[in-house]
């Protein structure tokens, strides 16, 4: 039986659709707050957006789970005279995806329409036959005849733009879209949340239900809240790859694929108690995961929340994701159900003022 009910995917599908670009999570963060409070306690947003709910704020033993909130997208760089727009990234979008794709950028006059051109296969002939996508030659057309034009519309350098492309389900069993990664986190949490009030969870600790913006660009909204906060314990969620699909290595990059459970990960920042807390948990309530392992730092949350406040005992569970960084991630929804299951079921037994001591 799904634990995830037609309101909590309703939910889902609104804030997926949401544009909520590194920077500019405002909107985003609007909608998950207000999905949130009534399962918390009290509420707060820090200087930068990150945000988060508690449950028993008055507590001094303080837990974290935690998602991020912001995705990749786009600066506006430079107007041609002839009224082409050029980008540099805002986090990591991908160039090669880009051309012929249509864009919403984001200004102070609302959501204009555009689109990466790019030139049609006859043109390409000779030397220009190999022509690939680069960051340098990629542009944004929104129909202006001049950049007096495109000045007018609202648009300047250094507004956003993020892809115009709205969720699907592929085959009943997938979630697809932009910005799974990692808006999907930010879900699983709350819905952590949800089941605690609906089961009537008491918890002997302050929970924090944090959703962090400016992930993709440093993982500088951890790093912030984390000072904040001071938590005694953290349990971060992102995304992995699936490396089972065409063209990945998985020598390389490991052996983790969608439908088979979420991912948890070794590495120096992973905390080794707090890991096995979570793989026990696994195990006893028959959750299904997998493992990967990290050589230096993990690339997420993680990370920051770990090496702060003198050393926080932090762990990952992550979801496999196919074509991250992409407008088509794919993510199973058996998975997403077991990251919200590991989480729940690993914070029920998290005890007041927990050992996680190194030895």
């Amino acid at each position: 039986m799904s634990i995830i009910t037609k309101k909590s995917e309703d939910f889902l599908i609104k804030y997926l659709n949401n544009a909520s670009p590194t920077g500019h999570e405002s909107s985003g963060q609007k909608l998950w707050l207000e999905y949130l409070k009534p399962y918390i306690d009290e509420w707060k947003v820090d200087n930068y957006g990150t945000a988060y709910g508690i449950i028993n704020p008055d507590a001094e033993y303080r837990v974290v789970i935690e998602g991020h909130a912001d995705e990749i997208s786009w600066f506006v760089h430079y107007i041609s005279d002839d009224g082409f727009i050029t980008v540099i990234r805002n986090g990591g979008s991908d160039h090669l995806i880009a051309p012929s794709k249509r864009v919403n950028i984001h200004t102070k006059k609302g959501v204009v329409k555009g689109l990466f051109g790019w030139p049609a296969i006859h043109t390409r002939r000779g030397s220009d036959s190999k022509l690939t996508p680069t960051l340098e030659n990629i542009f944004i057309d929104v129909g202006a005849k001049d950049k007096e034009e495109v000045l007018k519309m609202g648009i300047h350098v250094g507004c956003v733009v993020t892809f115009d492309d709205e969720m699907m389900m592929l085959n009943n069993q997938y979630y697809v879209g932009r910005a799974l990664d990692n808006r999907m986190g930010g879900f699983c949490v709350a819905e952590v949340a949800r089941l605690l009030k609906k089961n009537k969870k008491k918890l002997p600790f302050g929970l924090y239900i944090v959703n962090a913006v400016q992930e993709e660009v440093g993982l500088r909204g951890a790093e912030m809240i984390t000072e904040t906060i001071k938590p005694h314990v953290a349990i971060v969620t992102d995304v992995t790859h699936d490396t089972h699909t065409p063209l990945l290595n998985k020598k390389k990059l490991g052996d983790v694929k969608t439908g088979r459970g979420p991912s948890v990960t070794y590495a120096p920042a992973v905390h080794n108690k707090l890991l096995d807390l979570i793989i026990d948990t696994a195990e006893k309530k028959k959750i299904p995961f997998q493992r990967e392992a990290s050589s230096r730092r993990t690339g997420t949350d993680t990370d920051a929340f770990a090496y702060s406040n003198g050393g926080v005992p932090a762990a990952l569970i992550s979801l496999p994701l196919r074509y991250m960084h992409t407008t088509v991630e794919m993510a199973h929804k058996d998975d997403v159900e077991n990251v919200i299951k590991l989480i729940y079921e690993t914070i029920l037994r998290i005890k007041k003022n927990h050992n996680f001591k190194y030895f």
